[in-house]
């Protein structure tokens, strides 16, 4: 006998309740709550619950199959994933609209080798799918596409078709019979990403969802859609400029910490396997208030250049303005500037970029953030050809940092002479490399280097 009963859901979050309220009181948001209709089917004995009818077995009588990890064909998305698709994984990919998801998993079905792959795409029509191929320039591989947005008829392609990878754009388009709400509420979200991963994980079949993101920038729907997935990719990157960042906030088969880089251009995302020489400046003339820092994402070293400005107040209160770089640090990097080093900016103007739109987290570029914003004051170009890599403590201290060989590694591969490096940094041999490596203990010491 079936029951008919409904309930609101807050959009946002996830929460029920059984009247509608206008601030949820598990996240806060306001206006987010949208009835739904719930419809249940009691054809169970009560008190009892299916479940799989497994039973418990030691760690060692668990076998498992020796699956390999499935190439995607792009290089960067592999190192995001950790070596590529797992069987039976679940991988969700997040981003603003027009930043370059549908692009992205549109070139992986097109590019992946002597595999199978189903692209189902609620969003778009099979000739404009074509016309987006067209543009391109792949095509020919064993790859169906399917433009669907009922999940039970997806499933049946999927169980006759027999893919070895399936492709979703977007999970917010697809909707169930089985809910009786409109797509992309609470509810269809997930249930149609719940029977997604049952299939997946009976068939052993990896699949790539593609979700929104709401105006706070985090995936549109409950959060339990983050939980169910496998792995959740965040493609970011501002319009404005041709590179596009995948990150990994969560990976049960890799490391989060991995960064993919990406240029967009008239043919789509093209790998970007040096990014160094992209994100540096090309110009010959040294210009004062820059300075090239060795930051590490991941396991990749890259270089990128700071850029920084101070000028007068011009209106009594200074201003403190930083582009892809945490503020409050900035803040507490001009503090030690003040206190250990003696350096008056109170009232002066601060503004800090990373050239390239790039958004780094790296501590280790905190050193190249005070030479910048010192040539900048002074008006002292930086020798073009130093390079910094070290952690700025409170005491005014050059903390110790990871991966140092490769940060070295890197600025000697692109030609700068010196690297200033924190001094605590031990087991550097100096006669392994070509360009000479500072080790230092304070700031000061690198001031008087640098500016002398």
């Amino acid at each position: 006998m079936a029951k008919t009963k409904t309930q609101y859901a807050c959009q946002n979050c996830g929460a029920n309740s059984p009247k509608w309220i206008g601030k949820c009181p598990y996240c806060g948001e306001w206006n987010t709550y949208v009835e739904e209709v719930v419809t249940k089917t009691s054809n169970k004995v009560p008190g009892l619950v299916s479940g799989t009818g497994s039973k418990p077995m030691l760690l060692g009588d668990i076998k498992t199959n020796d699956e390999t990890r499935i190439d995607t064909g792009n290089a960067e998305l592999n190192r995001v994933l950790g070596g590529g698709l797992v069987p039976g994984s679940i991988t969700l990919i997040g981003g603003e609209p027009g930043i370059g998801k549908s692009t992205l998993v549109l070139q992986v079905a097109l590019d992946i080798a002597d595999k199978k792959v189903l692209y189902v795409s609620g969003e778009e029509s099979m000739q404009q799918i074509k016309l987006r191929a067209e543009r391109l320039h792949r095509g020919g591989r064993p790859c169906y596409f399917l433009s669907e947005t009922l999940l039970e008829n997806i499933l049946n392609q999927i169980k006759q078709l027999e893919p070895d990878l399936v492709i979703i754009d977007s999970i917010q388009t697809v909707a169930t019979d089985r809910v009786e709400s409109s797509p992309g509420s609470v509810a269809q979200i997930r249930e149609c990403t719940t029977s997604i991963l049952k299939l997946a994980k009976e068939a052993s079949l990896p699949v790539l969802l593609i979700g929104h993101i709401n105006k706070e920038g985090s995936l549109a729907g409950p959060k339990v859609l983050e939980h169910i997935v496998d792995t959740v990719l965040q493609f970011e990157g501002d319009r404005n400029y041709m590179y596009r960042i995948l990150r990994s906030t969560k990976n049960r088969f890799g490391s989060t910490s991995e960064l993919g880089i990406f240029e967009m251009n008239q043919e789509g995302l093209r790998e970007v396997t040096n990014p160094s020489e992209l994100l540096l400046s090309q110009h010959s003339d040294e210009l004062s208030g820059t300075a090239i820092s060795a930051a590490v994402e991941g396991l990749r070293p890259f270089l990128i250049e700071i850029q920084a400005l101070v000028s007068s107040a011009a209106y009594g209160t200074p201003q403190r303005s930083a582009t892809g770089f945490d503020l409050r640090r900035m803040n507490m990097l001009l503090a030690v500037l003040e206190k250990r080093a003696g350096f008056k900016l109170m009232s002066k103007d601060v503004f800090l970029n990373i050239a390239g739109g790039l958004k780094v987290n790296d501590p280790a570029i905190d050193l190249a953030v005070l030479c910048a914003i010192l040539s900048s004051n002074f008006d002292i170009a930086i020798n073009k050809r130093f390079c910094f890599a070290g952690e700025v403590g409170l005491t005014g201290e050059i903390r110790p940092i990871n991966r140092i060989e490769q940060r070295i590694g890197e600025a000697e591969k692109l030609g700068f002479s010196e690297i200033f490096i924190p001094k605590f940094n031990s087991g550097i041999q100096q006669q392994k490399y070509k360009i000479k490596v500072h080790q230092v203990t304070r700031v000061e010491e690198v001031f008087k280097r640098v500016f002398s």
